[in-house]
């Protein structure tokens, strides 16, 4: 960047001041620290906005700039018709980045917000890209994933945190051994640590345990078996360290497996006992499906690898079950959780503390999010898990760089990317298949990758558009928005309602659509709106493009159930009669068959055949009533009329 050929002295200060500010400065829900390669570019848009403040004031005063010139800066942009939106949008970014970073110049920035909030791109008509272009984990992805990370949080933790001890335990033995021997001479510790050795070795003939060697050959030396010849991992020096009193990064002379120490000793100890994975004593927990240890014993590395891995499985459920952004997440510091009543004294609900930071200063201002119980067990897990790390570092964090080396930073930050997708593959290593992987690939047939922005979309899409769905086999979509509309994430303030609403509206337009499509191929509906609803599918063109508005305003009508879906029409609701100061749908009101706004496919035949299934079942039960059985008898029928008409439509020519 060359300074000098700035004219203006004011407006010089002020791109040093902003420049530097975002070369040095993260802020969180805004803009990460500006990558060095990228400050030409910031540097030429920044200096056109900044030249245009001096022409129209004469200098850069940032008190005096307001929103009537930042609506003409605008205009002279939109002006020349040959810069497309796109790169009108880029160059409007320049006075939201001198209101966000207003705490970090020491001019001080702007002190408004610009265009009050609104995206650069809504300003420049910039129409041609949707502000959410976050792909929506699939079901058949985000279930399994949360679900392995719901076992690594409830099952699997507590062999790592049992694992933990008995690596302290061993390191504390070491330190003893190590100084226990130091007043000896060389030759009588090493008859004392081969008499250790021996013992330990001892110990593993008697429980039929082999010796240990690593998960994996992590330093590219294989261990060749003596008679069979077959390779694997090398033996796990380390652990017979711990075992015998010998600190390596003290004493590397010290090494068991140098020529002075016990190599003949271990390889007749190989070839008379075998070999186990790990060597840790910490017993495995058993996977119910398969009546095997979920993994193999510990060693040093897969421990903290594991470690990384139930870190991973904590933030998916964090993310994903509350809504939080990713910066919210991780500004969770230990002690966030509390547990409380809900404001009528009746529920009590799991609250979080953390800090918003979605338009608000660089340094966000506190909130609470109220969540339900699985997320109060990962913050449960984390606080004991990250305590180590953090501490040694003197933070509080819930998000620590576990690996406690002097060269690397402190907070996990961006790194939690490539982590999740690492967790991803190690759950296909350790429980999947070539031909069935635990966590399936995306459409293109490769493995999903994973994003933090991806958990809130999706969320808030399953709670606008498939509130009654489960995932992970245990949690109700409509569990999850209950207590997230109760608390902070479903406030104004937080954006999550309307990021729902958002989702809802583009929801009901996919679903809409998907009417209009097995229309065109023949299907039929049935239940009291479905000749209302056939005949507006009918009158349509099949040409969607541009998208007819007689569709679009079906589309919002659309409310996707159970037994049927819900055109609302707050006219005809049957529901609404029975219920008062209600506005939108009841769905535990619904009478799927009698309301004029109930619409039944083929979609909706599973869950009648369930209801039909119940009630042929209950029927069979001699102690009813006859009022109960009379109830029964009615419901039966009814579901089986449903499901003939449903069959009817299917079996129909051109179906």
């Amino acid at each position: 960047m060359h300074f000098r050929s700035v004219e203006d002295a004011s407006v010089r200060e002020a791109l040093r001041e902003l420049l530097y500010a975002r070369l040095n400065v993260d802020i969180p829900g805004h803009r990460k620290k500006l990558p060095p390669g990228s400050v030409r570019q910031a540097f030429n848009r920044a200096r056109r906005f900044l030249e245009f403040v001096r022409g129209e004031l004469g200098s850069v005063d940032f008190q005096r700039i307001d929103q009537l010139l930042l609506d003409r800066y605008a205009r002279h942009l939109q002006a020349n018709r040959s810069r497309r939106p796109v790169i009108v949008a880029h160059l409007l970014e320049a006075p939201s980045d001198l209101y966000a970073y207003r705490d970090h110049l020491p001019s001080g920035g702007l002190p408004f917000q610009p265009w009050a909030g609104a995206a650069p791109a809504r300003v420049a008509g910039y129409r041609h890209v949707r502000e959410n272009r976050t792909p929506r984990i699939p079901e058949e992805i985000i279930s399994p994933l949360l679900a392995w990370s719901i076992r690594y949080v409830t099952e699997f933790a507590a062999d790592l945190f049992a694992a933990r001890e008995e690596m302290d335990r061993l390191e504390a033995h070491c330190a003893a051994l190590v100084e226990q021997d130091s007043v000896l001479e060389r030759q009588d510790r090493r008859r004392h640590q081969r008499n250790r050795l021996e013992d330990y070795f001892a110990r593993l003939r008697s429980e039929g345990r082999g010796v240990p060697i690593w998960g994996t050959a992590h330093n590219g030396i294989f261990l060749r078996h003596p008679e069979t010849g077959d390779l694997s991992p090398p033996v796990n020096s380390h652990l017979l360290h711990l075992h015998i009193g010998i600190d390596t990064l003290v004493e590397p002379k010290m090494h068991i497996q140098l020529t002075n120490g016990a190599p003949r000793q271990i390889r007749a100890a190989v070839l008379e006992l075998g070999v186990e994975t790990g060597g840790m004593d910490t017993p495995i927990s058993i996977l119910p499906e398969t009546g095997k240890p979920w993994r193999p014993r510990f060693d040093a590395k897969s421990l903290e690898a594991e470690e990384r891995m139930l870190q991973s499985a904590a933030y998916i459920i964090c993310a994903y079950l509350t809504g939080m952004r990713d910066c919210e997440v991780q500004a969770m510091q230990r002690g966030c959780l509390s547990l409380t009543r809900s404001e009528d004294g009746v529920i009590m609900r799991h609250r979080v503390r953390s800090i918003a930071y979605k338009g608000r200063s660089s340094r966000g201002k506190p909130a609470e999010w109220i969540t339900i119980e699985p997320v109060a067990k990962a913050i449960e897990v984390l606080e004991r898990l990250s305590l180590r790390a953090a501490s040694s570092r003197g933070l509080t964090t819930l998000w620590p760089v576990l690996i406690a080396r002097p060269v690397c930073k402190d907070h996990l930050s961006a790194e939690i990317v490539r982590q999740l997708n690492r967790f991803r593959d190690h759950l296909n290593d350790l429980f999947g298949t070539p031909d069935t992987p635990a966590i399936p690939n995306g459409a293109d047939d490769r493995s999903w990758r994973i994003t933090t922005r991806q958990f809130r979309r999706t969320i808030a899409w399953h709670i606008a558009n498939r509130p009654f769905g489960t995932v992970a086999g245990m949690i109700q979509y409509k569990h999850a928005s209950v207590a997230a509309f109760e608390g902070y994430a479903g406030s104004s303030r937080s954006g999550f309602r309307a990021e729902v609403e958002n989702q809802r509206s583009l929801g009901q337009l996919d679903d809409l659509l998907t009417y209009f499509d097995e229309r065109q191929a023949g299907a039929t509906l049935s239940g009291p709106a479905a000749t209302r609803i056939a005949k507006t599918l009918d009158s349509i063109s099949g040409n969607l493009d541009p998208l007819p508005a007689m569709i679009a305003s079906l589309a919002r009508t659309l409310h996707v159930g159970v037994l049927a879906d819900c055109f609302f029409d707050p006219g005809t609701a049957a529901c609404l009669k029975r219920a008062t100061g209600a506005t939108g749908p009841l769905t535990t009101l619904c009478q799927p068959t009698l309301c004029p706004n109930a619409c039944i496919t083929a979609r909706h035949r599973p869950a009648w055949a369930r209801a039909a299934e119940e009630a042929a079942n209950l029927l069979k039960e001699k102690r009813l009533s006859q009022l109960q059985r009379s109830i029964l008898q009615q419901n039966l029928e009814r579901a089986r009329t449903v499901l003939n008409g449903i069959d009817k439509d299917r079996s129909a020519p051109g179906c």
